[in-house]
């Protein structure tokens, strides 16, 4: 069981198990020294953010067999580098936070006000 907590400081959740996500291919959103991108933030990735994420280099949608990873699809959840996130929301496509499952660590880089603001909504399906 993983001691990381979330950005609202509980225990964090899995953000995905199908597709299988986090640095560590865990599920969850934990950082260690390798991670340079910081894959802190679970969000629900949009159709507008993979067509941003690939016009800036980093295709999530397209379908990798030789890494076993089948590409993304709106509406599913994955970790994302907290810089990434915060390029998106600069461009005014970042995709909702999942916060249950979003890993503490980020709140040094993004304010939990601007996370919650953008949270996803279980029950609208979006932010708001």
């Amino acid at each position: 069981m993983s001691a990381s907590r979330n950005v609202l400081g509980s225990p964090l959740l899995a953000c995905s198990y199908a597709p299988l996500t986090g640095f560590f291919r865990t599920g969850c959103c934990e950082t260690g020294p390798d991670d340079r991108g910081l894959h802190l933030v679970c969000t629900r990735v949009t159709a507008e953010f993979l067509a941003f994420s690939r016009k800036v280099g980093n295709d999530l949608s397209t379908p990798r067999p030789e890494y076993r990873f089948a590409g993304l699809q709106p509406g599913d959840r994955w970790c994302l580098c907290a810089l990434r996130w915060l390029e998106a929301l600069d461009a005014g496509v970042a995709p909702p936070v999942v916060l249950e499952a979003t890993n503490e660590a980020v709140l040094e880089l993004v304010g939990l006000d601007v996370l919650q603001a953008h949270a996803y909504r279980a029950n609208s399906g979006s932010r708001g």
